[in-house]
């Protein structure tokens, strides 16, 4: 066989799984917009957000779950300190002490280290059947409550939403968005090919009855990062009904790292987690990616065959195309200029982040 037809066959291979994720995404969005919800059917939630020394950003949060379009009667807010450095306790006292559904403790009795534990004291707390989580540093969107409803009147038992990140203009911020578009939308994908593996922890629902039934957080400690997605993989194992929030009402936004040291800090708490995925999930992020870095780095033997470009080429055109397509739909607008070359480190990062979590040390704060 030769090169020309090998390059080829790659290549045909490629476009036809780029477009079953393209066709995966619209059937999403597609079927997620004809969600209803019976406003005369309460539902109740307890949202749940751990915090470490966090005073600069929880005043935010705060003042925007105030704006939450939904019936305070229907919800409650419990912010867990986890034995912050800072004043962030004293803050959160401060803000919600005037506020019915609001509260705050201390993360004293944690079964388990780091941020799960301090989740999991809260909704060992929670009086609501309904469990949010997002993080002290967010901006959830005021219908977020309304959406995440329809989830659970549609009989979901796990769910996760849309988590974009606040657009800058400077490089880190530029990655870091550009890499959340394409991680959600892959992830996203993935639901419909039957192979969930990620959920940012920004924006994650479940009800309390489906969390006890797969243990809580005792079978998520393979890592101390990654409590999102290994809850995630435990609902994958109990055969879990899994869906997606999509609606822009449901998006919970937050600020992108200021420098890359933080940056590669936390992509590599990130990467650390998918060590942990199953192995099909495993298998299938490999394959996607190795192919997607081959394609970029292709140009590389153009002096073994000037075909070997093509590749590069076609994927290029491909991820102009879904970003075009799908940018808006995950909260985010990109250049056609910025969508090459931050696909092409998108690319080549990713090989620094396996390395970084591979052989550095991960911290929870």
């Amino acid at each position: 066989m030769t090169i020309e037809i090998i390059i080829f066959l790659f290549v045909a291979f490629y476009v036809v799984w780029y477009a079953l994720f393209l066709m995966n995404i619209k059937s999403v969005f597609i079927s997620n917009s004809k969600d209803s919800f019976t406003e005369d059917v309460s539902v109740n939630f307890s949202i749940i957000i751990a915090a470490k020394n966090e005073s600069d950003n929880i005043p935010v949060l705060i003042s925007a779950l105030k704006k939450i379009n939904y019936p305070t009667v229907n919800y409650e807010v419990i912010i867990v300190d986890d034995n912050s450095d800072d004043n962030s306790f004293e803050i959160v006292n401060d803000l919600c002490s005037e506020i019915s559904n609001f509260s705050v403790v201390k993360a004293i009795d944690k079964k388990y280290r780091g941020k799960r534990g301090a989740l999991d004291y809260g909704i060992s707390l929670s009086k609501h059947p309904n469990i949010l989580i997002t993080d002290a540093d967010c901006i959830p969107e005021e219908n977020w409550l309304s959406e995440c409803a329809k989830k659970t009147q549609a009989n979901c038992d796990f769910y996760f939403g849309i988590a974009p990140l606040i657009q800058r203009n400077n490089l880190v911020n530029k990655i870091s968005c550009y890499e959340n578009f394409v991680n959600s939308f892959l992830a996203i994908s993935a639901i419909r090919l039957n192979l969930p593996y990620t959920a940012s922890a920004r924006n994650i629902g479940f009800k309390k009855e489906a969390y006890n039934k797969i243990g809580g957080y005792s079978n998520t400690l393979d890592t101390v990062s990654g409590d999102d997605d290994l809850l995630l993989r435990e609902a994958v194992k109990s055969n879990l009904n899994i869906c997606t929030l999509t609606h822009s009402g449901s998006f919970v936004y937050s600020e992108t790292k200021n420098t890359f040291k933080d940056y590669f800090s936390q992509r590599a708490r990130h990467t650390q987690t998918s060590f942990y995925y199953p192995l099909k999930q495993k298998l299938f992020l490999a394959l996607w990616h190795s192919l997607n870095i081959a394609f970029i780095l292709s140009p590389l033997l153009i002096f073994v065959n000037n075909l070997f470009v093509l590749p590069f080429l076609i994927k290029i055109i491909l991820d102009i195309t879904r970003t075009a397509l799908y940018q808006r739909r995950f909260g985010y607008r990109f250049k056609i200029y910025e969508a090459i070359y931050l696909q092409i480190l998108y690319e080549i990062f990713l090989v620094v982040h396996f390395f970084k979590a591979r052989f550095g040390k991960i911290e929870w704060k």
